[in-house]
């Protein structure tokens, strides 16, 4: 599937990028990631957009006008490494969103024999990020906006990493298990980067009416919450409204000088996803994500 050479408005976007500030969206062709790229582009970012399916990258790159699309399937962890190779090697950068993600009715492993959530979720954006720093350094004033969930609220009691896959598959609850893991990684990455003018934001867009949305059943709750199907899936809004945090943590001014901030929505700044993450809950996370990751190469 890793196609990273296929690329649209690349004229454009190589005349430009030594002046422009560069950003990169992951599975930025559809839904929250395009409207994401299509502001940026507007603000006058110099737009990579990765995602799998090369039909809908290039309409969107076509659409935005000078973006730049790279093919990549970041379900397989081998095209995540290879792709932040690629994006490591062009030098600094300022701004990774990574909005890849999904959450899914029914369980599935990708390439990798990898539980989805948890590879979509929380693996990729990891290593895609820890390949990137170099040049988000180097990029800096920079940042790193992870797109999160209020799916985390969902999760069952307190939830444990003992292994990928928890007791029971609800897929709203796993996902967010899985975002929560990588929440966890969020605020661990702003203290180390702390001091290195590289900021960690996160932004929870809210339910979105996206394409991954609509492929969602009741199966994909826990049974106590199926009675409320309805009343969620009229709660969702369109992906561009849902947009506008990520875009806020990704551009607006007032947090130049802020990193680990997680913001809601409506782009306020809020601990209501974090009052889980303990010392205990990072150390666990972490050590699953190393061990996984390892056992992958």
């Amino acid at each position: 599937m890793l196609v990273l050479g296929r690329i649209r408005g690349s004229y454009r976007h190589k005349e430009n990028t030594m002046s422009q500030n560069k950003a990169v969206v992951t599975a930025g062709t559809r839904g929250i990631g395009a409207e994401v790229a299509q502001e940026l582009a507007r603000r006058g970012y110099a737009v990579t957009i990765v995602g799998r399916d090369l039909e809908h990258g290039e309409q969107t790159a076509r659409r935005i006008g000078g973006a730049r699309f790279l093919q990549a399937d970041l379900s397989v962890l081998a095209e995540v490494r290879a792709l932040g190779e690629r994006l490591g090697a062009e030098g600094p950068l300022q701004l990774l969103v990574n909005n890849v993600g999904g959450m899914w009715s029914e369980r599935w492993e990708t390439a990798d024999g990898i539980e989805a959530s948890f590879a979509v979720n929380h693996l990729s954006p990891t290593v895609l990020t820890e390949a990137l720093l170099d040049a988000l350094r180097a990029g800096a004033p920079s940042r790193v906006v992870n797109v999160t969930s209020s799916s985390i609220s969902t999760v069952p009691g307190m939830p444990t990493y003992d292994d990928v896959d928890p007791d029971e598959y609800y897929g709203m609850a796993v996902s967010g298990r899985a975002k929560l893991a990588h929440l966890a990684y969020s605020l661990d990455l702003a203290d180390r980067l702390r001091g290195t003018n590289v900021s960690v934001l996160a932004a929870d867009p809210g339910a979105a009416a996206t394409p991954n949305a609509a492929e969602m059943t009741p199966e994909i709750l826990p049974p106590a919450l199926r009675p409320h199907w309805q009343q969620i899936l009229e709660m969702q809004r369109p992906a561009a409204e849902a947009a506008r945090s990520v875009v806020f943590a990704a551009t607006d001014p007032s947090l130049a000088d802020r990193t680990g901030v997680v913001l809601d929505p409506e782009c306020h700044p809020s601990d209501a996803l974090t009052s889980a993450i303990t010392p205990d809950l990072l150390a666990a996370s972490q050590a699953l994500t190393e061990r996984v990751l390892k056992a992958s190469l």
